[in-house]
């Protein structure tokens, strides 16, 4: 008798090990939805921008072929929403965001995996990731790129 409760508690402490595995590794993968989705994005804003020879409106969400459907979708993967209108101030570490003018565009949408840390593009063709308040609209310092 004693060796079948044993055995039992042996498959719970696997069971609970395979779990937090589990968890884990769903993390990982929605980290990974989010990086896919905004290389996408960037890809995306090179033909916009090959139509038009302008970026301007590619966050717009009411634009053919705008980036709005790639960068949502990233968004949605770490857990988050991204908001139509971008605000006018320096935004909180959970909102994803993407602005745009007639030389460039950014977009930054935070990770899973931790709502403090964002993964970037850009029209230089930057993408990384990084820890830190987004600026807003027409804040960036140095143009729309990545900081």
């Amino acid at each position: 008798m004693i060796e079948l409760l044993v055995v039992i508690a042996i498959i719970g402490i696997l069971a609970s090990v395979v779990l937090a595995s589990l968890n884990s590794a769903r993390t990982k993968g929605a980290d990974a939805a989010v990086k896919a989705n905004m290389a996408n994005a960037r890809a995306q804003a090179e033909l916009f921008y090959d139509i038009g020879s302008t970026y301007l409106n590619v966050c717009n969400s009411g634009v053919t072929a705008s980036i709005w459907p790639m960068v949502s979708a990233a968004a949605t993967a770490g857990g988050t929403t991204l908001v139509a209108t971008p605000p006018t101030t320096i935004q909180v570490v959970s909102t994803p965001v993407c602005h745009d003018g007639a030389s460039g565009w950014v977009a930054a949408v935070p990770l899973k995996s931790s709502s403090t840390t964002y993964y970037c593009v850009d029209s230089t063709g930057a993408s990384k990731t990084y820890t830190g308040l987004i600026p807003a609209e027409g804040t960036y310092p140095t143009g729309f790129v990545c900081l």
